[in-house]
């Protein structure tokens, strides 16, 4: 497989990402789940793949799917972030690119030769693939026999892939990929999600085999305590804290 030129953010796109915005607090809640994170993956993996969801929709796991990558490539790891929501996605109007091409005309076969993986132009070691063209079957590509190449490939190259993958409840694309994902990280809105649908999320990944890492509670209320204890799952705890932005998914 070729990989394509990279494309950086241009000043003015660059103002309407995430993370460069966001409060000490939010910051430092980005570094512990980082670190909570390195040490739930397995070791003995060059590359670890990084799958993060939700129940529904607007529980913001787009938000923390950026803002966990790029504190993952403050340490100087090479980080790719993948928006591997096809139904949706939305990470391209936060990092001020075009969606396409992307990850759908990858997997099509219509990306050509080259495999368009885009700089940040944030920091040297981010990097990122766009959804590409919504495609009427992103279930089956996302989990098909090239979708498993494709991150065979990317683990040569990264050191972290993370992908942002569609709510849990409504679609089983997470479901259908999660065999090539070394765990899932599943982000809880505070005052939001509803119980039944995030006993049925745990349930689901539980049963496609794929390994929960832990929560990610997002939108919490600032008059609280900085960091916010979900639950324990398998051992771990993953936190996170921020602002509420204009719009999220």
């Amino acid at each position: 497989m070729k990989f394509g030129r990279s494309n950086k953010l241009s000043p003015e796109d660059r103002k309407r990402t995430l993370h460069n915005k966001l409060s000490f607090t939010a910051a430092e809640a980005y570094k512990l789940l980082r670190t909570n994170l390195v040490y739930t993956l397995p070791g003995n993996k060059k590359c670890k793949i990084v799958g993060v969801t939700s129940s529904t929709r607007s529980e913001g796991k787009s938000t923390t799917s950026i803002n966990l990558s790029y504190s993952l490539a403050e340490t100087g790891k090479k980080v790719l972030l993948i928006d591997a929501d096809m139904r949706l996605p939305s990470i391209a109007k936060k990092m001020g690119l075009k969606c396409s091409p992307g990850l759908s005309n990858i997997l099509v076969g219509n990306g050509g030769e080259e495999i368009p993986i885009f700089k940040t132009g944030v920091l040297d070691n981010w990097f990122w693939i766009p959804a590409g063209d919504i495609p009427p079957n992103p279930s089956e590509l996302i989990g098909s026999q090239y979708m498993k190449e494709l991150l065979e490939a990317l683990s040569e190259k990264f050191d972290f892939i993370i992908l942002d993958l569609p709510p849990v409840s409504p679609i089983s694309d997470v479901l259908a990929v999660s065999p090539y994902l070394d765990g899932v990280l599943i982000v809880v809105r505070e005052d939001y999600t509803n119980r039944k649908d995030l006993n049925y999320t745990i349930r689901q990944i539980k049963l496609s085999g794929s390994k929960i890492l832990g929560f990610v509670m997002t939108y919490t209320k600032e008059e609280k305590k900085n960091y916010h204890r979900y639950k324990k799952y398998g051992g771990s705890y993953s936190y996170s804290y921020y602002k509420k932005p204009s719009e999220d998914k």
